[in-house]
């Protein structure tokens, strides 16, 4: 029999990144707050890759931390491997990629949850969400406690109507063979929310003594070692090496004979899989003319002999699993301890999603994570922490956090599922954002650690420290640009660096700004330099060399701010506005968006269409 179980100002279905981040910040901005998760012992948990960060991850990890997220010094906590990617290519793309001792990581989340004030976390499964003509009021959990809420954050991840698939065998089932929740998605489907089939899956773990090193590729972290969060100051070191081998020829025949036998050829996956992390199956017949794939042996942890095979995901049978393993040079004894599986879910149309990531249907019921349609820690824990906030921020009557694309990355992803949609887990790349240059890693607490510190992530100590930084960076720019060095100093020095002579004097920033010359390179020629943190001295280098491009993104950025201001009302009848083609009516009618500059980015608005809009606000002084 159901009964009263208590009084909550937040409910968070699910204990994953997602719904931890939701959880600890609506606590932290002073709600009462609980969390529901099917099993603690997964609360945090990294079901796949025991790692975080990577291409455009990394720097959702980092403004997650401006923000003041938890994921970052969690990540710093644990890790046992750090290596920044892309060091060859611009600071544009360059990211940070941990691997993580997974228990350790988990433990590190768990202990966050369990000491932060407001917040209790719970072992239950949420059956039903109770609304009325207000919006949500309560959740139920499957014993039939009943507890009182204003908000519901749905972060369930894999776990809704979960699906388990190894060849001809599969179960319901959540990730690593825990629970699923079943009952949550009928009762969704009863409120009008649109619901989609979603698939991933997650390669085999192998016994780290059945293989042969000397057969493959070390790869070590790196020697200078960048925190993901701002505050950390002891970083750590390295503790492991990873490995790189390389799939082959009979690799490849092994897996197309026995193409029949894998769910996603032979009918027995329902949910579409990601296109950017592809099962060993989609590689090799999607990139047939490839004789070999990487593939990374990377540790679960320090305390583990489960080495984690990247690369490899698969959904083939077992036997088949252990053939195609061993046919790997490196792995030719190789011994499977957890078979590789593929994982079919429930999630969510994401267009059904406001800016806060509040539904628009249904107040006070709010989505994060892979159930709004992603894939990825950092992408869930990015949301996460944006509908955490939000629900806390409405229920105290404050405006919204609103982020958008050419502010931060967490804003390109919000946008890109809220205003396209998507068919497929979505994962976040740096060429998903126009402003690249501007929305570098480096500079994450730049550009949003005024906005945590103003809605109250941001410990005054931290802001202050913030501010300083800002402020050294600031005075060694405008130092260094007045700074001549002559001619008899300069040019021994750039014939050393490969680099053209002068021969008049030259200001020490446009030495910096010569791609063959860095910030720290000039030091033998300025002996009146500040002794300054890496952090700092970075980001002088990078704003000093990249000025004119920086200059040129932040113009392209305010032309994109004019068009997000002219807002558009949400009552909008949109069959009513002549000049606007039919498709444009629909597609405007379901996304509703917020702005011109949203309206204009919807799949299926010409410009054309946006001209129209234009001209009807200004008809109607708008």
């Amino acid at each position: 029999m159901p009964f009263a179980a208590g009084k909550f100002d937040v409910a968070v279905i699910g204990g994953g990144h997602a719904g931890a981040e939701a959880a600890l910040a609506s606590a932290r901005l002073g709600c009462s707050a609980v969390m529901f998760s099917i099993s603690l012992d997964a609360v945090g948990n990294l079901p796949c890759n025991p790692s975080i960060g990577g291409t455009a991850k990394g720097h959702l990890v980092r403004e997650i931390d401006a923000l003041g997220g938890e994921m970052g010094k969690a990540a710093d906590a644990a890790f046992i491997q750090s290596k920044m990617l892309n060091r060859g290519k611009g600071p544009a793309v360059h990211s940070l990629r941990c691997q993580i001792d997974r228990k350790q990581y988990h433990m590190e989340i768990k202990k966050r949850l369990e000491n932060q004030p407001r917040l209790q976390i719970k072992q239950a499964e949420i059956v039903d969400i109770l609304t009325d003509e207000n919006g949500v009021y309560g959740v139920v959990t499957h014993t039939g406690a009943v507890y009182e809420v204003k908000a519901v954050i749905i972060a369930t991840g894999t776990f809704l109507r979960g699906k388990i698939l190894i060849g001809d065998y599969s179960r319901e089932s959540g990730p690593d063979g825990m629970f699923p929740s079943v009952k949550l998605s009928e009762n969704l489907k009863n409120l009008g929310i649109t619901l989609l089939r979603f698939k991933t899956g997650t390669p085999a773990r192998i016994h780290a003594d059945t293989l042969n090193y000397d057969e493959m590729e070390e790869e070590a972290g790196d020697d200078h070692i960048t925190p993901f969060s701002f505050e950390t100051e002891d970083v750590g070191e390295n503790r492991v090496s990873c490995w790189l081998t390389y799939t082959n020829p009979e690799t490849h025949k092994i897996i197309l004979d026995n193409l029949s036998l894998a769910p996603m050829y032979n009918g027995g996956v329902e949910g579409v899989g990601p296109r950017y992390c592809p099962s060993i199956e989609d590689k090799v017949v999607r990139f047939a003319d490839k004789q070999r794939h990487q593939l990374f042996i990377e540790p679960m942890g320090l305390d583990t002999k489960e080495m984690y095979a990247q690369g490899i995901s698969t959904s083939l049978p077992e036997e088949i699993q252990i053939k195609l393993l061993r046919s790997v040079k490196g792995l030719e004894n190789a011994e499977i301890m957890r078979s590789a599986y593929a994982i079919e879910y429930d999630c969510i149309d994401p267009t059904q999603l406001s800016r806060t990531l509040e539904f628009k249907s249904v107040g006070g019921l709010y989505g994060a994570g892979q159930f709004n349609g992603t894939s990825g820690y950092e992408e869930a824990a990015a949301q996460g922490l944006v509908a955490g906030i939000n629900a806390a921020l409405k229920i105290l009557g404050k405006e919204p956090l609103l982020l958008d694309r050419s502010q931060c990355y967490i804003g390109t992803l919000i946008d890109d599922l809220i205003t396209k949609g998507t068919n497929e887990p979505y994962r976040m790349m740096t060429s998903r954002s126009e402003y690249r240059l501007l929305l570098r890693q480096d500079n994450a607490d730049e550009r949003l650690t005024p906005a945590g510190y103003k809605i109250g992530l941001i410990s005054e100590r931290r802001y202050k420290k913030f501010c300083e930084k800002m402020e050294q960076i600031n005075a060694e720019i405008k130092r260094i640009s007045k700074v001549i060095i002559a001619p008899s100093s300069a040019n021994p020095f750039l014939e050393k660096h490969g680099s053209s002579a002068i021969a008049t004097g030259i200001h020490l920033s446009d030495l910096i700004k010569r791609p063959e010359i860095s910030y720290n390179d000039t030091a033998e020629l300025d002996p009146a330099r500040p002794c300054l943190p890496f952090a700092v001295r970075e980001e002088v280098e990078i704003k000093t060399k990249y000025e004119g491009y920086i200059k040129r993104q932040k113009a392209q950025a305010e032309q994109f701010a004019k068009m997000e201001a002219r807002a558009l009302p949400n009552d909008i009848i949109y069959a009513d506005i002549h000049g606007l083609r039919l498709e444009a009516r629909q597609k405007l009618d379901k996304i509703k968006p917020s702005s011109v500059g949203q309206a204009a980015r919807i799949s299926g608005v010409s410009p054309s269409d946006v001209s129209v809009l234009l001209v009807w606000l200004e008809s109607r002084k708008l």
